[in-house]
């Protein structure tokens, strides 16, 4: 890929959630129709709830009960935080953290002992993350989260400073998905762990419907930048992690596949 075409999607992606940014901000509608492949004009005619999303793919009720309002967009495809069984006392790293969505719920499990950094590219997000985490010290009495601006690639954090690394539905976006890895195992220490949900290709897209993604939703939708399992975990074990483990979860994609979602519903039709 070259470098014209890196910046290309990365500009795409963060026009993108920019707008989601501002528009939960704003406290619109449009914030639920611009989503990831959860939503409308990103990837579908009808957007589903961000709630029901969430409760489909794993997260507890009581856990989204908790959270600051607009801190879930229904931008996540699957539950990092409980397949990272975080322990108190922890360092967290989540890379796209959006709003602060599992940056709060990893914040309540790590304590007044543990931190949570938040990494985002958009200004947009910090800000809105940032107005969550007033809302979240106030609820929880904890003043243990913080959200930095940078780009997942090359991650604003220290070598070997954080516990766990968890992400949710962010590094199929990225143009440079080995960096990413390679970078996750720079800032873990020794014996520690990543957790990230994202989605994969289990074989090839053919060809019209890949080229149909790209027209429709741009790099910014779910599909257009997911890697094949056998690519991504490549890119796993060559960054030197060890001890990976792939568990194929299937709750996010029946769920949109589900609902009245126009790009799903051309792709079953191909």
């Amino acid at each position: 890929m070259s470098s014209h075409e890196t910046e290309t999607i990365r500009e795409t992606v963060h026009t993108h959630y920019a707008e989601i940014a501002r528009a939960t901000l704003a406290g619109t509608e449009e914030a639920t129709e611009r989503g990831c492949c959860a939503s409308t004009s990103g990837c579908g005619a009808v957007a589903l709830d961000a709630t029901t999303l969430a409760t489909s793919i794993g997260y507890a009720a009581t856990d989204l009960s908790t959270l600051p309002d607009g801190a879930n967009m229904g931008l996540s495809c699957g539950n990092p935080t409980a397949l990272a069984s975080l322990i108190p006392g922890e360092v967290v790293l989540d890379l796209g953290s959006g709003g602060g969505f599992d940056v709060f719920l990893a914040g309540s499990r790590v304590g007044p002992m543990g931190r949570v950094i938040g990494v985002d590219m958009t200004p947009d997000m910090l800000t809105l993350a940032r107005k969550n985490a007033r809302t979240y010290r106030e609820q929880t009495g904890l003043d243990n989260v913080e959200f930095r601006l940078g780009e997942i690639e090359y991650l604003p954090v220290a070598d070997a400073s954080v516990d766990v690394v968890i992400s949710n539905c962010v590094i199929n976006l990225s143009p440079d998905k080995p960096q990413v890895w390679r970078d996750i195992a720079r800032v873990l220490k020794p014996g520690g762990r990543a957790a990230v949900s994202d989605v994969v290709l289990l074989r090839p897209l053919p060809a019209a419907v890949a080229e149909m993604i790209e027209t429709l939703v741009g790099w910014a939708g779910c599909l257009a930048g997911a890697a094949l399992m056998e690519d991504a975990e490549r890119m796993v074990r060559d960054a030197g992690l060890v001890d990976l483990v792939l568990d194929r979860k299937s709750a996010y994609i029946e769920t949109i596949s589900g609902s009245q979602n126009a790009l799903f519903q051309t792709i079953r039709e191909h």
